[in-house]
């Protein structure tokens, strides 16, 4: 099974992605952690990536999906995988497509931007690991702390109001026409992202096909 989670800044993606990604027993492919690896292991389109980086440039969309190649040409990506963060644009999935990465669902989670606003506020990120916490949704065991890593809880700068709001104007801009070009693909999967996470989670699965 390969999956893109579609939605908002804050609408649960990343949340969704781990839980979908244990039942299926597949891993999740975030592009900010891949494109981090591939600098690390100084692969050579790893290199670009940095080139483009150290002049503080966006990396370009060729870059991207050529990491993302990469990265799903691994072995433990032969049984599927989810795509966390990608794509984001219509010349990105095109783009996708064009190298053979074409997936089996796109599942979009559908949420109010009002309610995105609020759960906002509450998210806290992992300083060492980068796993995800909410405050009410989705603590951690102990406040402050990483269930994970033990690391410090912190929140990002991304996530203050004015921030939120202007993500939430560039997805609704950009992103979202991706609804349209997966429909027009029929892979395209509307689930309601504002009820509790296991619902949300249950919603995917039968979204998918598979028995949750």
């Amino acid at each position: 099974m390969k999956l893109i989670l579609l939605g908002a800044p804050g609408a649960g993606k990343g949340t969704q992605a781990e839980r979908i990604a244990k039942v299926l027993n597949v891993p999740t492919i975030s592009t900010g952690n891949i494109l981090r690896e591939a600098i690390r292991n100084g692969t050579e389109i790893g290199l670009k990536a940095k080139a483009f980086m150290d002049k503080g440039a966006l990396v370009p969309d060729e870059v991207i999906i050529g990491i993302v190649a990469e990265r799903v040409a691994q072995p433990d990506c032969a049984g599927g995988y989810i795509l966390d963060g990608m794509p984001r644009t219509i010349p990105q999935a095109q783009a996708l497509e064009a190298k053979g990465i074409c997936m089996d669902a796109v599942v979009s989670i559908e949420i109010e931007d009002a309610v995105i606003e609020s759960r906002m506020t509450g998210r806290r990120v992992c300083s060492g690991c980068g796993a995800s916490y909410h405050i009410s949704a989705n603590p951690s065991k102990v406040e402050g702390i990483c269930d994970t890593c033990g690391k410090e809880l912190i929140i990002r700068k991304d996530d203050t109001p004015e921030t939120v709001k202007n993500r939430l104007r560039v997805f609704h801009a950009e992103t979202e026409a991706l609804k349209d070009f997966y429909a027009s693909l029929g892979r395209l999967k509307l689930v309601d992202g504002d009820q509790d996470i296991d619902d949300v989670t249950r919603e995917i699965l039968t979204a998918i096909g598979v028995e949750a």
